[in-house]
């Protein structure tokens, strides 16, 4: 497969501009490394990690490959400055912040050389982000899955709204699966895609089989946007989603909900394979999955798909 050039894969390095998810419970070593080393970018997902774990991960990921990879932050991670810390000792060189304010750590992190991208759900943010110094902006549509923005923007409204707001390179994602999907998002003026639902269901991941299994049975309909009392998350309608949506219709504060989450829902459904208790976490985009594949056929998919739409992008019956 060519190689591509535009802002993206120079910025980072890479092959092609496809970037795997961060994602909680399923972006491990394993994961990024396998994405990094097809040519794409591998994120190491540091939000189900302790800072400990995540060194481990880092260190592992190095050897594992020679190529560009990068950790994901939640800036509302409790022991945030942990993971700072160990991200500059440990010479990593792209972090993708999300679920925060991208001023808190950008200067910081872009005066040890680190390229900064921050994750986004609107223009305003946007805007923000490119202000407080970014390399990058993820614009991630409403059909993403986990955590989600509170104004319900789809991608394909979201990414040319993105786009005309900042002058900085954007990444598309949210929804986005197959080659078809990034010409599209390209099209809209995206530099490249961020994929996260197709990965989950990737050899690699470290997610449990069950929840692999559970991701690629999805229907249209099985994944739904919950939670905006407190944070809005978008997952897999399961008995936990019941007990969520009863607790809601019901009037529950954000105390009692809190409650009802509990410490430790995700793992239990993503990690520990809890198909019923746990908080599956996945995009609407599930639905057109229907295999577990290995990363780097994803990527050589994704790239062979997108290549030969970029040729005949018009399917004439």
């Amino acid at each position: 497969m060519s190689s591509f050039k535009n802002r993206i894969t120079e910025l980072f390095g890479i092959d092609y501009p496809i970037i795997q998810a961060g994602m909680i419970w399923a972006s491990g070593w394993r994961l990024a490394s396998a994405v990094s080393n097809a040519g794409g970018l591998g994120l190491l997902g540091s939000g189900s990690m302790y800072p400990e774990v995540l060194r481990e991960h880092i260190q592992k990921c190095k050897v594992a490959t020679n190529r560009p990879f990068g950790v994901n932050i939640p800036l509302l991670y409790p022991d945030i400055e942990k993971h700072i810390q160990i991200i500059i000792e440990e010479g990593v060189k792209i972090v993708f912040t999300s679920a925060g304010n991208p001023k808190t750590w950008t200067s910081l992190l872009k005066e040890k050389g680190i390229t900064v991208v921050h994750v986004v759900s609107s223009s305003k943010f946007a805007r923000k982000a490119e202000e407080a110094g970014c390399d990058a902006i993820v614009a991630e549509g409403f059909e993403a899955g986990g955590h989600n923005g509170r104004e319900e923007t789809t991608t394909m409204v979201l990414i040319p709204a993105v786009v005309n707001a900042v002058r900085i390179p954007v990444i598309a994602a949210g929804g986005i699966a197959t080659g078809r999907q990034m010409l599209a998002a390209m099209v809209m003026g995206a530099e490249g895609v961020q994929v996260g639902s197709r990965f989950v269901a990737s050899e690699e991941a470290s997610s449990h089989t069950e929840f692999k299994n559970k991701v690629i049975s999805t229907q249209e309909g099985d994944t739904v946007l919950t939670m905006k009392q407190l944070t809005p998350v978008r997952l897999i309608k399961n008995r936990f989603y019941q007990q969520v949506q009863e607790a809601e219709t019901k009037g529950a504060t954000n105390d009692e909900l809190k409650a009802l989450l509990g410490r430790g829902r995700a793992k239990k459904g993503m990690f520990e394979g809890d198909m019923d208790e746990g908080e599956l976490e996945i995009g609407q985009v599930s639905s057109l999955l229907g295999s577990i594949l290995p990363a780097t056929t994803i990527v050589k998919n994704l790239w062979s798909e997108f290549s030969g739409a970029l040729e005949n992008p018009v399917k004439i019956l």
